[in-house]
């Protein structure tokens, strides 16, 4: 072999040494990169469990191994100092603790109480986790949202006369028959896609049913009412409630609760528009510039460090603490505990209740509801004037920890204002469908079906929850002004006059 031959056979030698070893290392880089993080003990059950839904339902298993309930075992947890503890029982089944929180784990709690639990491949299985199921570890969470509006949310809808009147009116079919409109009772499945969506579904167990499957025919519960995870399901085992509205399936995520957009799966114009509008505030416009650079995950959650600007969970339930470590709020799963007055209108803004359950509230006029319609309190239902400082001392300390207390006594004082002028537009709506009834030029049997009553609803549920939600949550005053706020709220009065006017000269009916 030539000296020049030897030359390149040495050049290309090498070259195939540094090749491999650039191909060995980003390999590696690459495994590195996919590597899921490092489970802790399984449960037999629940590898069992996986041995099969990782071929079948794939998508699950790789999203419980992101959850932390795949990573840490209870007693792991449950070791964490005070203010870090993400469990709050004090103790759990020895069988628990020092096992990953996986799919046994999960779905086979209480089985006794379940409705829903059937024999699936030798397990008694739950189909439906419920808050009971929850409370094994978080004990507080699940106590605290058992007696919230949320719990209580589908019988607040359904089991009020008027409220559910409401629903059945704006989602019954309708038919037409000549000039007559007539209305049919709602399908369940347009309830369920609708406010019930929101509100929760009663989940009823009517039988077994055989269902096609990756591994064959299987026999499993026929659910009523399901799919669902609604804020105040009505679950087989008896309690109410959905964690998964917040913290969904799973990765039970607390990342995921603490963004805005999981309370904007339900919290929207034009009823309730608290996530337009905190998208368009100065607070929800820093988080859209600087959420990536947050830390969603830390507990306790720091304010100015883990974040910059609030979110609906900062302000309402997430412990917040300062750099220092001193405590500013306390976490809470009363969605109420920091809010000292309801601005949803119903028909008009009022103090919170004491009880989640306002079902059982009985006004002036006999009706469940928290106002008369003339916007006479019904104040024994309601929280007093104590309570009501009480809790706003809590929200003033979120508020305190970013702005000096000026800002915010200008800022409450502002709302104040505007909930008593929207309660006034409101009352002015009001006296003008009363003067339509008295006249009988719209129909009192039901209050929501005809269009002056309709132009009514729009007032206190669409256009006055604008303007006080823009108020509440500050800096989005296009929603206080021209989004169905004060314009919206000035036209529609002068349309529901003109309304009147014109059925009254249609019927023949004097106005003097």
């Amino acid at each position: 072999m030539t000296t020049v031959s030897k030359k390149l056979t040495k050049t290309i030698s090498v070259l195939v040494i540094l090749a491999a070893g650039i191909f060995i290392f980003t390999s590696s880089k690459i495994i590195t990169a996919q590597e899921k993080p490092q489970q802790t003990k399984l449960s037999p059950q629940t590898q069992t469990c996986l041995a099969c839904h990782k071929l079948y339902t794939p998508g699950i298993v790789e999203d419980w191994l992101t959850s932390r309930h795949s990573r840490t075992t209870p007693s792991q947890a449950m070791k964490k100092t005070e203010l870090e503890r993400r469990v709050t029982a004090q103790s759990v089944p020895d069988e628990l603790a020092d096992v990953a929180v996986g799919c046994y784990e999960c779905h086979s709690r209480n089985a006794d109480k379940h409705k829903d639990n059937f024999l699936h491949n030798g397990f008694k299985i739950n189909v439906v986790v419920s808050p009971n199921d929850c409370s094994t570890c978080h004990t507080e969470e699940v106590k605290q949202y058992a007696g919230t509006k949320k719990a209580h949310a589908r019988k607040i809808l359904l089991g009020n006369p008027v409220y559910h009147n409401l629903v059945k009116t704006i989602t019954g079919v309708k038919k037409v028959d000549a000039l007559k409109i007539s209305s049919a009772d709602p399908t369940d499945h347009t309830l369920n896609e609708t406010c019930i969506a929101c509100h929760g579904t009663e989940v009823q167990v009517k039988g077994m049913k055989k269902i096609k499957t990756g591994m064959g025919i299987m026999e499993v519960p026929d659910l009523a009412g399901w799919p669902n995870q609604g804020v105040g399901r009505h679950n087989p085992d008896g309690s109410f409630g959905s964690c998964t509205a917040c913290h969904p399936r799973h990765s039970f995520s607390i990342e995921i609760a603490r963004k805005p957009a999981t309370c904007g799966q339900c919290h929207l114009e034009p009823d309730v528009p608290a996530y337009n509008v905190y998208k368009e505030s100065k607070h929800g416009n820093i988080y859209s510039s600087k959420w990536h650079t947050w830390n969603f995950s830390n507990v306790p959650w720091v304010a100015g460090k883990d974040f910059t600007a609030p979110t609906c969970a900062a302000c309402h339930n997430s412990l917040i603490v300062s750099p220092s470590g001193k405590v500013i709020a306390e976490r809470t799963h009363d969605f109420s505990a920091r809010l000292w007055v309801r601005l949803f209108g119903l028909i008009y803004s009022h103090p919170q209740p004491k009880s989640g359950d306002t079902s059982i509230i009985k006004n002036k006029d006999g009706l469940p509801m928290p106002t008369t319609f003339t916007g006479e309190l019904a104040s024994e239902f309601l929280i007093d004037k104590n309570e009501q400082d009480r809790r706003k001392e809590k929200m003033v300390a979120v508020c305190n920890s970013c702005h000096n207390i000026s800002w915010i006594n200008g800022h409450f004082a502002k709302m104040d204002n505007t909930l008593k002028e929207t309660n006034e537009m409101t009352a002015a709506a009001t006296n003008l469908m009363a003067y339509a009834w008295s006249k009988g030029i719209e129909d009192k049997t039901n209050p929501f079906d005809e269009t002056i009553e309709k132009m009514w609803i729009k007032q206190w549920l669409f256009y006055s929850n604008s303007i006080r939600y823009a108020s509440a949550m500050t800096g989005a005053p296009d929603y206080a002004a021209f989004k169905n706020g004060w314009w919206s709220l000035s036209e529609n009065l002068q349309n529901m006059k003109d309304q009147i006017e014109l059925k009254a000269k249609m019927k023949g009916i004097s106005l003097k």
